[in-house]
C-alpha cells in the first residue's frame, strides 16, 4: 500500500486544456442543482454541474454568464470562485474554473432537453459524475475552516475543548496529537469520533495509517513523510483523506495519490515552526494554482484570513489558535 518509491506523473506531455466555466447552484434548502449529459458526448449519461467552454476572447465569468443562459434559461446576478481544476482524460484535458453562483434570477430548466436535478451535497455520492468532478463534490461538502487540537491537560480536557469548538460551528477536525502514544490517541478518538457525529463534523485522524486501519474513524491526514511514502490511495475512496503539503513536489504526490484536500503550510510565520521559511500568499497563490483538490492555507491562520485564501482559489484555512482553548498543562492524563 505505502512504500518508499516514488510516485511519477502517467504523462510528462499532457494535451492542450480545454477551458470550461462550470456554475454551482444552490437553492435555499441547501441543495445544488445537476444535469445529466446526453449519451451521445464525451462521458455521456454522466452528471455534471451545469457550464460549458470558455470561447476566445471571453472571460471566465462571461462564459458562465453566457452558458448558464443557454442551458438553464437564468441570469447569473452574482458568483464567487469555488474551486479550479486541471484534470486529464485518456483522450482530453479540462481546465475548470469552477464557481458558486450566489443569486440568479429565473427558475432553472434543462432549456436544451438535458435532465436536471436539485440534489443535497451530502447525497451527490449517488450520482456517477465525470473523475474531473470528484474535486468539486468535495470542496462542497468541506467547510472554509478546519481546526487542528492543539496541547490540552488530560483526556477530558481535550473533550472539552473539542466541545467548545463544535458547539461554536466547526465542522472539520484534525485530531493530531504527536505526543500521545497508540493507546491514549485510541481513548481519545473513540469519544471525539461520536461528539463529531452528534455535531454532524467530520473527523480527520491524524495518525499511522496503521492505527487509522485499527481505529476505522472518520477520515485520514497523512503528513508529510507519509505522503512522500505511499504509491497508492492507502484508504477507500469513501474515506476522507487529506495531506500535508510544503512545496510543489509534495502537491503533485498529493494529486497523483488522491487525496481528497490538502494543507499548504506554512503561509505566515508561526509560533509553533519559528524556524519554517513562510511561503507567503504569492507562492501559496502559486501551489494553488497546482492543486487538484480544495487546499487549506496553514500557518499563522486567523479567521480574518479567510477571505484571502479563497480570493486565491483555496478552500480556506487550517489551524489551532482560532478555535481550540488550550490546556493549562501540556502532559497527558488517562481518562
Amino acid at each position: 500500500m505505502c512504500a518508499s518509491m516514488r510516485i511519477t506523473a502517467a504523462s510528462k506531455n499532457p494535451p492542450k486544456l480545454i477551458h470550461v466555466a462550470v456554475g454551482v447552484l444552490e437553492d435555499a434548502r441547501g441543495r445544488v442543482l445537476i444535469a445529466r449529459r446526453p449519451e451521445h458526448v464525451h462521458q455521456g449519461g454522466l452528471w455534471e454541474f451545469p457550464g460549458g467552454k470558455v470561447s476566445a476572447g471571453e472571460t471566465v465569468e462571461q462564459a458562465l454568464r453566457r452558458e448558464l443562459q443557454e442551458e438553464l434559461a437564468i441570469a447569473v446576478q452574482s458568483a464567487e470562485p469555488l474551486i479550479r481544476i486541471p484534470h486529464h482524460y485518456a483522450d482530453k484535458s479540462v481546465l475548470l474554473d469552477v464557481y458558486k453562483v450566489t443569486a440568479f434570477s429565473g427558475q432553472p430548466t434543462g432549456n436544451e432537453g438535458q435532465p436536471v436535478q436539485w440534489v443535497h451535497p451530502m447525497e451527490l455520492d449517488q450520482y456517477p459524475f465525470p473523475a474531473a468532478n470528484r474535486a468539486i463534490l468535495a470542496a462542497l461538502k468541506l467547510p472554509d475552516q478546519m481546526l487542528i487540537t492543539g496541547s490540552f491537560a488530560s483526556l477530558d480536557d481535550a473533550l472539552r475543548n473539542a466541545e467548545r469548538a463544535l458547539q461554536s460551528g466547526v465542522r472539520l477536525l484534525q485530531l493530531r496529537c504527536p505526543e500521545l502514544g497508540e493507546h491514549d490517541y485510541a481513548a481519545l478518538a473513540r469519544p471525539l469520533a461520536a461528539l463529531c457525529q452528534h455535531y454532524q463534523a467530520a473527523l480527520v485522524c491524524n495518525t499511522s495509517i496503521a492505527q487509522w486501519q485499527q481505529l476505522q474513524l472518520g477520515g485520514l491526514h497523512l503528513n508529510g513523510r507519509q505522503l512522500s511514502r505511499c504509491s497508492e490511495r492507502p484508504v477507500p475512496d469513501s474515506v476522507l483523506l487529506g495531506a500535508s503539503c510544503h512545496d510543489a513536489h509534495s502537491v503533485e504526490q498529493a494529486n497523483i495519490l488522491g487525496v481528497d484536500y490538502l494543507t499548504l503550510s506554512p503561509v505566515e510565520p508561526t509560533a509553533s515552526h519559528p524556524d519554517a521559511e513562510p511561503l507567503g500568499w504569492p507562492r501559496f497563490a502559486e501551489l494553488v494554482e497546482l492543486a487538484r483538490v480544495p487546499v487549506y492555507a496553514l500557518g499563522g491562520m486567523r479567521p480574518a484570513h479567510i477571505a484571502q485564501a479563497r480570493s486565491v482559489g483555496a478552500q480556506g484555512i487550517a489551524g489551532i489558535r482560532f478555535g481550540w482553548e488550550a490546556g493549562s498543562a501540556t502532559s497527558v492524563n488517562r481518562r
